[in-house]
């Protein structure tokens, strides 16, 4: 018989929804929410126009027990909100260290759900990591204070290949060292 080690991921709670792993049924609010254009246009990896299957293989890849990424759903279920407010994620790098991606829902925008996931996940530390990377496009600036008020130091400019925008978008680079 041969050993497995499954890849687990905690069930995070902060103060108004969880950080909980993705599932299957969370299909419908995903796709709602990431065919938004204006979504699609903040992250580096959501098409828009959001072809068929998309959606479905982001799930996949999620529960993959192989995966190099952890994706956390921000859900408000149990406070009388939605189920799907966004999604978070730490895609493990080398040497201790994670890079940071979210995105929330448009309709919880400016309502601090950011702010929230990113404190909740730094505190829990789920990978423990000594330092995790972001980074925010600059036309952005809501996500940019998102991560300085979670403790991330801006360390400098770069540009990342945005797939809704179809170019290389100018970006700030943050850094949080944990411990």
């Amino acid at each position: 018989m041969k050993h497995v080690d499954i890849r687990t991921q905690p069930i995070i709670q902060a103060e108004r929804f969880v950080l909980r792993p993705v599932r299957p049924s969370d299909l419908g609010a995903l796709v709602l929410s990431v065919s938004d254009k204006r979504v699609a246009e903040a992250t580096r990896s959501i098409p828009h126009p959001l072809p068929p299957g998309v959606t479905e293989a982001f799930i996949d890849r999620a529960m993959a027990e192989d995966r190099n990424e952890d994706v956390w759903v921000m859900d408000g279920l149990n406070e009388d909100q939605d189920d799907v407010l966004g999604v978070i994620t730490l895609n493990a790098l080398d040497r201790g260290q994670s890079q940071l991606g979210y995105w929330v829902s448009p309709g919880f925008w400016n309502s601090g759900i950011a702010s929230e996931a990113v404190c909740a996940l730094i505190e829990a530390n789920p990978q423990a990591n000594s330092t995790i990377f972001a980074e925010v496009f600059q036309d952005n600036p809501a996500s940019a204070r998102v991560l300085t008020h979670a403790g991330f130091e801006y360390i400098g400019d770069a540009e990342s290949h945005s797939v809704a925008r179809g170019a290389n978008v100018p970006t700030w680079t943050y850094i949080r060292k944990m411990a």
